[in-house]
């Protein structure tokens, strides 16, 4: 008998079978049903086709269930705020996380004197030492860290002049 016509006799055997185990597995009946179809292929591939087809499919469903009932046990789903990178993930807060950066971005752009340069430098993806930025801008590695806290009180200084400040709640005094 040819594939084809192995797996023509089988499908309504495969469907009946796949669809009374599945709910009891914790998986769909197409997943189920997709799974023992890989089976057999590999299984005709390795030692041809089974002597009892039936017995074969009853079978392979179940133990195909069973697989999916253990790996239900080792698995766990993942509530929206287990996700990893702290909701890094979600497209809302990627496109703010764009914002905040293009915004100090151009805060540092703006700040006198070696001040972007240097913040630049620091902010870099690469993460340089302070010796390689040092050397980047033709500096003594010594003078970088109170450049930097000069730098910084600028930068925020700069950014408290823009940020609003919130309004009071309450009673005021």
């Amino acid at each position: 008998m040819t594939l084809l016509a192995l797996v023509r006799a089988l499908h309504p055997l495969v469907r009946a079978e796949t669809a009374a185990e599945a709910p009891a597995a914790g998986i769909e009946a197409a997943d189920l049903e997709q799974s023992v179809w890989l089976r057999l292929l590999e299984r005709q591939a390795g030692h041809g086709q089974p002597a009892d087809p039936a017995r074969w499919v009853r079978a392979a469903v179940r133990a195909e269930a069973r697989s999916a009932r253990r790996r239900a046990l080792r698995e766990r789903s993942c509530r929206a705020d287990d996700l990893p990178g702290d909701s890094g993930g979600r497209p809302e807060r990627i496109a703010e996380s764009a914002d905040e950066r293009r915004a100090l971005r151009a805060a540092v752009d703006r700040l006198p004197g070696k001040c972007p340069r240097l913040l630049g430098a620091i902010l870099a993806a690469h993460d340089p030492t302070y010796r390689e930025i040092a050397g980047e801008l033709g500096i003594s590695q010594g003078s970088l860290g109170p450049m930097r806290s000069r730098c910084l009180g600028c930068l925020r200084r700069m950014l408290a002049a823009e940020v609003v400040a919130p309004e009071l709640r309450g009673k005021e005094r």
